[in-house]
């Protein structure tokens, strides 16, 4: 194979590649346009559900962030106050 046929396959690779990725992008496009539409008493209820289990998770987050910075004497004391109830 000499240089000039090299070139020509590198720029079909290229061509096919560019062309394919044009496809992908467009029908990404499309299904995010999809669901943008959708029922909107479903989605009220769907962000409602998400909103209560985002808060769910931020509190638990809280109460691992205090787990992980309060010191270990303090952590000692409030789980043997559990331990007492």
């Amino acid at each position: 194979m000499n240089w000039a046929e090299m070139v020509v396959v590198i720029v079909l690779i290229v061509t096919i590649g560019k062309v394919l990725s044009g496809r992908s992008g467009r029908r990404s496009r499309e299904s995010l346009e999809r669901m943008g539409r959708g029922n909107d008493a479903g989605d009220t209820a769907e962000n409602l559900r998400l909103n209560a289990e985002v808060a769910r998770l931020n509190e638990r987050i809280r109460v691992l962030e205090r787990l992980a910075t309060d010191p270990a004497r303090r952590l000692a004391e409030e789980i043997d106050s559990l331990k007492d109830k």
